[in-house]
C-alpha cells in the first residue's frame, strides 16, 4: 500500500492509501478525487487522468512508455518533465509519498 498525495488545481489535498496492483487513477477513482475524469477508464486512450508530478518523484517513476508520449499530446497544458497519465503509474511500495497536482481542467 502506498499513500498518495492529490492536489486539487484550487490547492485542495487529499491523502489516501492506495493498495498495491492498482494505478494512481484507479486510486483517485475509488476515493472520490476531483480533477481525474479517467474517460477511457484507463486504457491509455485519452488524457482525461493527467497530473503533473511534484518535481521531487519525477526521477523516481518509471519511464513513459510511447502511448503515454503520444496522449500527453492532447493534454491540457502538459509539460514535459512532469506530466503523466495517472493509468499510466502503477502502485507499490516504491510509490509511497508520491505527490501528483491536476492540471486546471482536462480536455
Amino acid at each position: 500500500m502506498a499513500k498518495i498525495t492529490y492536489i486539487e488545481h484550487n490547492g485542495t489535498e487529499h491523502v489516501v492509501d492506495v493498495a498495491n496492483g492498482l494505478t494512481v487513477m484507479e486510486g483517485a477513482r475509488d476515493n472520490g478525487i476531483p480533477g481525474i475524469e479517467a474517460d477511457c477508464g484507463g486504457a491509455c486512450a485519452c488524457s482525461t487522468c493527467h497530473v503533473y508530478v511534484h518535481p521531487d518523484w519525477v526521477e523516481k517513476l518509471p519511464a513513459k512508455e510511447d502511448m503515454e508520449e503520444d496522449m500527453l499530446d492532447f493534454a491540457y497544458e502538459p509539460d514535459p518533465a512532469r506530466s503523466r497519465l495517472t493509468c499510466q503509474l502503477k502502485v507499490s511500495d516504491a510509490l509511497d509519498g508520491l505527490v501528483v497536482q491536476m492540471p486546471e481542467k482536462q480536455i
